[in-house]
């Protein structure tokens, strides 16, 4: 599964004239179109933002917990599209301290282990209803530093998906990173993004440096 030449949604202002810009991944079965309806209620109309879609609508086939040679090559090629991603707007004058990272499900654990994988001072990290991937004991003995990247972490305490452990995993290794880690466990929510972590992810945006 390769998920290059995929195409990529859009909505607030071209990079060119943004001040900052967020890369939004889909969750499993979604299309970019369905992260972008985030962008109203986030509210932050002068930044650029950019949905790629995933081939088939997954970006790996079976559960974040399974082996990782399981998920590739839709892991791998994932993550080269947020990599992608971000050189192109690098190009376009908004360098990764200025651009945010946000998945939700899938999408969520992709930002998270790329931010993870290629660990440097982003805008942002925020991993709604996500985790690390691979299976219990891998290995997270990441390279690189967040340098204080701001990463937030929501999860519903019982989410049908993903654990509770590797969400608290999830947080431990993005602030042994160097990651500002916001851990945020929300009672019975289940798998969804709910409005606290909207505010959350605007109050992120807001600390942009200009």
């Amino acid at each position: 599964m390769s998920h290059a030449g995929q195409p990529v949604a859009t909505a607030g202002r071209p990079p060119s004239e943004a001040t900052a810009a967020v890369i939004l991944l889909h969750g499993r079965g979604a299309a970019a179109e369905d992260i972008l309806t985030l962008v109203p209620e986030i509210d932050r109309p002068d930044l650029a933002y950019l949905a790629p879609q995933a081939a088939g609508f997954s970006w790996y086939p079976y559960s974040f917990m399974a082996p990782l040679e399981q998920n590739e090559p839709g892991l791998s090629s994932g993550l080269a599209v947020v990599g992608e991603l971000l050189a192109a707007l690098a190009a376009a004058g908004i360098g990764p301290e200025r651009t945010v990272l946000l998945g939700f499900s899938q999408g969520a654990c992709l930002a998270l282990e790329f931010a993870a994988r290629a660990a440097r001072r982003y805008g942002g990290v925020a991993g709604l209803s996500g985790g690390l991937i691979g299976p219990p004991g891998t290995p997270r003995d990441y390279p690189g530093s967040l340098d204080g990247t701001p990463v937030l972490v929501g999860c519903s305490d019982r989410d049908p998906h993903i654990p509770l452990p590797r969400v608290r995993e999830t947080a431990r290794v993005m602030a042994d990173l160097g990651g500002q880690v916001s851990e945020q466990i929300y009672p019975a929510m289940g798998h969804t993004i709910n409005a606290d972590e909207i505010e959350r992810v605007r109050l992120l945006l807001d600390r942009l440096p200009a």
